[in-house]
């Protein structure tokens, strides 16, 4: 895994072989931008649609019934080469650090067949009471999975 990027050191690409689950995302229309490629925004979504999506049909997270929801605290992203529509993301996905009630996930963005990152960055849930929104310790079935993408 990746350690953590120094201010002054220049980030680099990572290879696909640095993700232990790959789901793949289609560009749509909308998400090019007046440059031509996708706007810097829509990689944001694409973060937490890989991430959750890959939850959910793990059966570790409950959206509209779970009594622990996960809230984003931190995000960044870094660009090193465009996407376009039409193109076939893979979004690739590792956990870099589990913490009692937090989780930072890293993911990358790869055009379809390409061997490194187009983008890659990362952002951490600390996972909390639906209710209350204060932080719980991770639920045992969602460590356990999390646990296999470190």
């Amino acid at each position: 895994m990746n350690t953590p990027v120094s201010p002054t050191a220049k980030p680099q690409a990572d290879a696909r072989s640095s993700y232990k689950a790959f789901r793949a995302i289609s560009t749509r229309w909308m998400d090019n931008d007046v440059y031509g490629h996708v706007n810097n925004v829509v990689y944001y979504s694409w973060f937490d649609t890989a991430v959750n999506a890959t939850l959910i049909e793990q059966g570790v997270l409950d959206i509209h019934a779970g009594s622990t929801i996960g809230l984003v605290v931190e995000t960044q992203c870094f660009y090193f080469a465009p996407l376009a529509f039409p193109q076939t993301i893979d979004a690739g996905i590792r956990v870099a650090k589990l913490g009692t009630s937090s989780v930072r996930y890293e993911v990358g963005l790869f055009a379809q067949g390409e061997e490194l990152t187009a983008a890659r960055g990362h952002f951490v849930h600390v996972y909390v009471d639906r209710e209350t929104r204060r932080p719980v310790p991770l639920p045992a079935a969602l460590k356990t999975f999390l646990e296999t993408l470190t």
